[in-house]
């Protein structure tokens, strides 16, 4: 149906969302605490008790009042088809890619029409593809509620393999070892062992036979939700031994005289080339952390020697084990990023370290792999690109593209055992399918691997993308990627749905989803802002929207949604704004400052209440992020970025769409619920505040291909009909 047919649709669609029962309006109980001399009001604290019997009714009452009223958009339905159907006939989905010797290949694959990745083994490109676990099958035994593998680690060798498997999107993942050859099961699975951070907290050592995992304690009930990532403890276990043979290897309770913070949530990280291996701690949120060396001889002695490396003022944000050698990726007196090389084996510290690859005069340096031989190759990001390139040592010798001829990104797959002569790609563009490269030498040309066979949806319109810089409140240009059909026309406002995030250095690089054609064809517009709190400048530009920096993120959003409107790409009308997770501080305090520049809002398992997140289980590790109430400073500025404080009586708010999975470990459920009745008690607009649940999701990790269809789905019906020519 044409933009212009459907906004007039959308009477009928009001008048059907008005025959409906209004939302639940939630009881008051406003509850005031003083801060730093300033009061600061909670109505709506009693919905922080997500178990209390009137808190469940409430949640279920508003899921119900929003599928009623999300049932009444006939655009809901067909966009969903569209949207499954993209995903379905535009071939498989191939990730997280480990290449080992002896050509042994694991991966996660999402078969076209499937609803969950499976782990897949296979040997050489040739080779049989054989599903080593399957979390379908698992869903089906547990009578539909869905399961997810979180991670795998093969061991070095390729005969077992450590994976974490959890239910419902909680990401409360067991760990389970796999015999691969025979694919049974090693011993019992080991409870509570995710990997909140992402940076790798299982891991295998060199002679492929202990395997290192980071279990979190089991708390005893009644203990507060900010106990849960505290005092967690790396154990090393004989793989096939039974789980109570696991030994204490690292943490705050185990190696007392490191002076470990209660919150260093720890891996420890081999390399089968090395002799040496290492401890990194993290807040499960940032990085930086705390660097510590052992050697590997070590492990079967009652007590390991520990030796420090680097604390978190040194800003190490990356690192990779080689021989002898650590190499260190850090940000300290270098925002681009700076590769160091420290002889493990010399016994110096930090201060001996020597430099590997310098930062860029431009661009930011990022990934680093060591190739076979020692030679390295690293990620240079500019924009919303990143390059591989070969950086040989020589003094004055630039750095060589491995892809000179492949356009867009060239994204470089880890090659952990430094063992084979070739490298592998994945390549990525807006609006081109990813494919996964050969490269055997920047002067060769790159082979198609043939494991990723993506291709566009039939029938898809020419599209276009245009890489702008938006000038922000105070002259800061930010980068601004449109995408739209090539034939679009700026005579009249357009759908536009402006995307941001703007938290812990990530960026928007460029990628192309077959699911947003959905959304393209239909003369829509999509715009990815890196606004500051991302990477994309380096750290310079995360940190000046962090903390007490923070209200750049979002005033970054305004100075693009202005630029839209300026551009004719979109009218007040026809404009919306999309977060998720950290980005709900971008949606929601552009949408609170600037209600009249948007006609809708998407907050996606956002962040709504900084204030007291810290009270929550993830809340606490992200003080190192956005700050904590008990410093004045940054309580000042957290009571700025929270948007569930900064909704006020009386003001025409966009509409707002709010999603969330009942069983988010990240972002709990409260916050989304506090800020739905906070906006329907206080927006004079009569726009629909709609709060979507699934009480078989979470942060949206692992959840399945038709859960994710369906709130995409939701998510652009809700826009249509919000929207206005």
């Amino acid at each position: 149906m044409p933009f212009r047919e459907l906004s007039l649709a959308a009477t009928l669609w009001a008048s059907c969302l008005v025959a409906l029962a209004g939302p639940p309006a939630a009881p008051i109980h406003d509850v005031t605490q003083t801060l730093h001399g300033v009061t600061v009001h909670d109505p709506y604290r009693d919905l922080e008790d997500v178990k209390s019997p009137a808190t469940q009714s409430w949640l279920k009452a508003q899921g119900e009042f929003a599928e009623a009223a999300l049932a009444t958009m006939p655009e809901r339905e067909k966009l969903t088809e569209r949207i499954e159907a993209l995903s379905r006939t535009t071939g498989d989905l191939v990730r997280e890619v480990v290449r080992l010797p002896g050509d042994r290949l694991f991966y996660l694959k999402r078969e076209a029409g499937h609803p969950q990745f499976k782990l897949i083994t296979r040997t050489g490109l040739a080779g049989p593809e054989r599903v080593l676990v399957d979390p379908e099958e698992m869903t089906r035994r547990a009578k539909g509620v869905p399961h997810a593998i979180n991670y795998f680690v093969p061991s070095w060798d390729g005969k077992r393999v450590a994976y974490g498997l959890s239910a419902g999107g909680s990401e409360d993942a067991s760990l389970h070892l796999m015999d691969v050859a025979s694919g049974k099961a090693l011993g019992a699975p080991v409870p509570r062992v995710p990997d909140p951070s992402g940076y790798g907290t299982v891991g295998w050592s060199p002679d492929s036979r202990h395997v290192t995992f980071n279990q979190i304690r089991a708390l005893p009930p009644g203990s507060p939700a900010t106990e849960t990532y505290l005092d967690t403890t790396v154990f090393v276990l004989r793989a096939g031994a039974p789980a109570k043979q696991a030994r204490p290897l690292f943490g705050p309770l185990v190696n007392k005289g490191l002076k470990l913070d209660r919150l260093d949530v720890a891996g420890v990280i081999f390399d089968p080339s090395s002799r040496f291996m290492l401890a990194r701690t993290t807040d499960t949120t940032v990085p930086e952390g705390k660097l510590f060396v052992a050697r590997v001889a070590d492990l079967g002695k009652p007590k390991v020697a520990w030796r420090p490396v680097s604390a978190f003022d040194d800003r190490i944000t990356d690192v990779r084990l080689y021989r002898d050698t650590l190499y260190l990726r850090t940000t300290k007196d270098a925002p681009r990023g700076r590769w160091l090389a420290l002889d493990l084996a010399a016994g110096g510290g930090l201060a001996s370290a020597k430099v590997a690859i310098d930062e860029p005069a431009r661009g930011v340096l990022k990934t680093l792999v060591v190739g076979r031989g020692g030679t390295l190759y690293a990620e240079v990001s500019e924009g919303f690109t990143t390059r591989t390139l070969r950086f040989d040592g020589a003094a004055g010798q630039p750095p060589v593209d491995m892809a000179p001829a492949t356009a867009g990104t060239t994204f470089v797959i880890d090659d952990p055992a430094h063992a084979h002569d070739d490298l592998w790609l994945l390549s990525s563009a807006w609006t081109e399918p990813p494919k996964i490269l050969r490269s055997a030498g920047p002067e060769r040309p790159t082979t198609d691997t043939g494991l990723l066979r993506r291709h566009a949806p039939e029938g898809m319109p020419a599209l276009t993308v245009s890489e702008v810089l938006a000038p922000s409140h105070d002259g800061a240009q930010v980068p601004l990627a449109i995408i739209h059909r090539a034939d679009l026309k700026r005579d009249a406002p357009h759908p536009t749905l402006l995307i941001g995030y703007g938290a812990y250095g990530f960026s928007f690089e460029a990628f192309f989803d077959p699911r947003s054609v959905a959304w393209l064809e239909r003369g829509g517009v999509l715009a990815y802002a890196n606004v500051r709190g991302s990477g994309a400048f380096g750290d310079a530009w995360h940190r000046a929207g962090f903390k007490t920096t923070k209200a750049n993120t979002w005033k970054d959003g305004i100075a693009c949604a202005k630029y839209l409107i300026d551009k004719g790409y979109a009218s007040p009308a026809t404009l919306g704004i999309l977060g998720g997770s950290a980005g709900g501080i971008f949606v929601g305090r552009a949408v609170t400052e600037a209600p009249e520049l948007f006609a809708a809002a998407i907050f996606d398992v956002g962040m709504m209440d900084t204030i007291r997140s810290e009270e929550s289980a993830n809340g606490i590790t992200n003080i190192s992020e956005f700050g904590t109430v008990k410093d004045p400073a940054e309580f000042k500025a957290l009571l700025e970025m929270s948007t569930y404080h900064q909704i006020k009586d009386g003001v025409a708010y966009p509409a707002v769409l709010l999603i969330h999975g009942i069983n988010d470990p990240r972002v709990d459920v409260w916050q989304s619920a506090k800020a739905a009745a906070l906006l329907q008690a206080a927006s004079t607009s009569g726009k629909p505040v709609l709060l979507r649940l699934d009480g078989q999701a979470g942060h949206g990790i692992g959840s399945t291909a038709s859960q994710q269809a369906r709130k995409l789905a939701d998510t652009y019906a809700f826009l249509l009909w919000q929207f206005k020519p």
